[in-house]
């Protein structure tokens, strides 16, 4: 028996219109947290079909703090960004009622026709993120360098050492710390920002007659480097884009935020910012999808790991001061995930 689906149940239930509601599950996520759709009826004697839908958020308190998720919300609801209204919240339980805003991820949305619409309206919608101050109740933490630090740990922790069975040498190590401290360097370098911090197709939600996306998955929100959230969009772990379409966004990107006040950067300096960026993001991930299999379970994701180690690959060959870290990656590392998991999938065609 599902104790917390019933406990969820009645709680929906003590409000007017879903004295008769039946939970139906959406989807859950990496975390813990469940989400299930609910109607609420003018008739409390109509159960399901024809009412208002709304999302109810399962995210037990002994795993999830809804408190930040909460504060976050609200605040960003108050400045007009596209997230979900709550409607009624039990932060000692872990159950949210949500403003429901449908089915449709951006990333079941792409294609080479809608491609450039949708990335250039999440990208208004992500500078306007950018731009907020933290909520008055819930200051946002600083992305610093031990957070840093810990997330690009989680790539030979849990990928290398504990997925693929890699013995690291001390030379392997040294490479790793050299590498870790350029990175962390030019993330603390650049301008503090808002970072939604998992902005990117799978938590942007297409919504009907509403070009600007849905905002969702938002509550470990800091104050961080500005390129971090644009990098986890268009460097998207769960899909890949030519480069030129990657350079036109991301300039895009650059002119609206350097607008917007959040930065004086040229585009050379800011398309920088944004690689080695990436590279943090994509060790952090490639970690994290090892650890959701290990940990959790959760399987599905190790399908992403030779896409966003490919990303690093890519983009450190670009750099000559991690040259030696590149040729490791590509020598070393990715052949044993082409035997572990597979090979990285092509790109998607976009017309240039």
């Amino acid at each position: 028996m599902d104790t917390r689906l019933q406990l969820l149940t009645n709680w929906v239930r003590q409000f007017p219109g879903f004295e008769q509601c039946e939970a139906e599950p959406v989807s859950g996520d990496a975390s813990f947290r469940r989400y299930f759709r609910v109607w609420q009826h003018a008739n409390p004697t109509t159960a399901t079909g024809d009412g208002a839908p709304f999302i109810v958020m399962d995210a037990p308190p002994e795993h999830e703090d809804c408190e930040p998720f909460v504060a976050i919300a609200r605040h960003w609801h108050r400045q007009g960004i596209a997230v979900p209204d709550i409607v009624q919240a039990d932060l000692k339980q872990g159950f949210l009622l949500l403003e429901d805003f449908g089915d449709q991820l951006m990333l079941g949305r792409l294609n080479t026709e809608s491609a450039d619409q949708l990335y250039r309206n999440a990208l208004q919608e992500l500078t306007l993120i950018a731009s907020q101050t933290s909520p008055s109740d819930y200051p946002l933490p600083p992305y610093d360098a031990t957070l840093l630090e810990r997330e690009m740990a989680l790539f030979p922790d849990w990928l290398l050492e504990r997925h693929l069975g890699m013995n690291l040498e001390n030379s392997e190590r040294a490479l790793l710390d050299t590498t870790f401290s350029m990175l962390r360097e030019s993330a603390l370098a650049q301008p503090e920002v808002t970072v939604h911090r998992d902005y990117h197709s799978r938590n942007l939600l297409v919504r009907q007659d509403q070009p600007r996306p849905g905002v969702i998955d938002f509550q470990d929100a800091v104050t961080g480097p500005v390129t971090y959230d644009v990098v986890s969009l268009l460097k998207d772990c769960y899909i890949q884009w030519p480069e030129k379409r990657i350079c036109e966004w991301l300039e895009d990107y650059r002119q609206s935020s350097l607008e917007a006040g959040l930065h004086r950067a040229d585009p050379e300096t800011f398309r920088q910012w944004f690689e080695l960026m990436g590279m943090q993001r994509h060790l952090k991930a490639a970690g994290i999808f090892a650890r959701l299999s290990i940990r959790d379970g959760k399987h599905g994701y190790l399908k992403d790991i030779p896409r966003t180690v490919q990303y690093l690959i890519v983009a450190s060959g670009r750099q000559p001061a991690l040259r030696h870290f590149h040729e490791w990656l590509s020598d070393t590392v990715m052949p044993r995930i082409e035997t572990s998991i597979g090979s990285a999938p092509g790109q998607e065609r976009l017309p240039q």
